[in-house]
């Protein structure tokens, strides 16, 4: 990738990124075959500092690492137990819900309980790529739902195309207290139901891109108090930096596209999105 982007102005008040892969930003995807608290202590130091830093620097205190797959998840609770203001969620993707065996699932649950750990997610469905059947991405996505309501957890959703089924499993199996759609991908129809269950949306940098006029229309809609923030970093960067890498820093990008969008001040907007994170993610103090 493209050098890293410019610090953005700092918001008016502090705010959080609710789903970022600190993993793969410091270069640790590999800990899938290595061993997590090893790799943790290795990339914690500079990396994982600075990363923090940066977003303290522009108003963006608190960070919540999502795990994909089993290794993650362990790492990112290591992480998040050795740095301040870092929080962690733990899951098995829907990519790799093939691997989600009973073995794999009980640990996901065990560090679930951590105090850390303010997630169960990202799990859901993804019908775009398809990587494993829809049977085992559906198992694995009721198993998940049932580990965040035996823990008191907040169940973040990866919902790409797929908003039907999310929705139907939701209530089929009876959604957990807290339902979080990360970087939520749908419409203003998907907004108003989503709404009507009392589920949060979080929006990432897409909703800054120029063809996503749907994505602002969902965000105009989505009632302040269900709103969240977040980067997917290193994926996603918000505009104008497509195509460069994507950090917890560039928050006030997004969160100043949504502003506009609600007609509200960006301050405004940051104490209504950090009320929303103490709701979903508990207190962050």
């Amino acid at each position: 990738m493209s050098q890293a982007p410019p610090a953005p102005e700092p918001l008016p008040a502090e705010v959080f990124d609710s789903h970022c892969h600190l993993d793969i930003m410091v270069g640790d995807r590999q800990a899938s075959s290595g061993d997590p608290v090893a790799l943790a202590a290795q990339a914690a130091a500079a990396s994982i500092e600075s990363i923090v830093a940066q977003a303290r620097a522009v108003n963006v205190t608190r960070l919540v690492t999502i795990g994909y797959d089993l290794a993650s998840s362990r790492w990112n609770c290591q992480v998040a137990a050795e740095h301040a203001g870092v929080y962690a969620g733990v899951a098995i993707h829907p990519n790799d819900s093939g691997k989600a065996t009973p073995e794999v699932l009980a640990e996901i649950e065990e560090l679930a309980r951590r105090e850390v750990v303010r997630a169960v997610g990202e799990t859901g469905l993804d019908y775009y790529r398809d990587w494993a059947s829809r049977d085992d991405q559906h198992a694995s996505f009721r198993a998940h739902i049932e580990i965040a309501k035996r823990t008191g957890k907040a169940l973040v959703i990866h919902d790409r195309d797929a908003h039907d089924d999310v929705l139907k499993v939701l209530a089929a199996e009876g959604a957990p207290e807290v339902v979080v759609f990360h970087s939520f991908s749908g419409d203003a129809e998907l907004a108003k139901k989503c709404a009507d269950a009392g589920y949060f949306m979080s929006f990432s940098g897409p909703v800054t891109y120029k063809n996503a006029g749907y994505l602002r229309a969902a965000a105009s809609v989505a009632p302040t108090e269900l709103l969240l923030v977040e980067t997917d970093a290193p994926y996603l960067p918000p505009v104008p930096h497509r195509g460069k890498p994507n950090a917890p820093y560039l928050i006030p990008l997004i969160v100043r596209c949504l502003a506009e969008v609600k007609g509200v001040e960006p301050k405004a907007l940051c104490e209504a999105i950090s009320a929303n994170g103490t709701t979903v993610f508990g207190d962050f103090s």
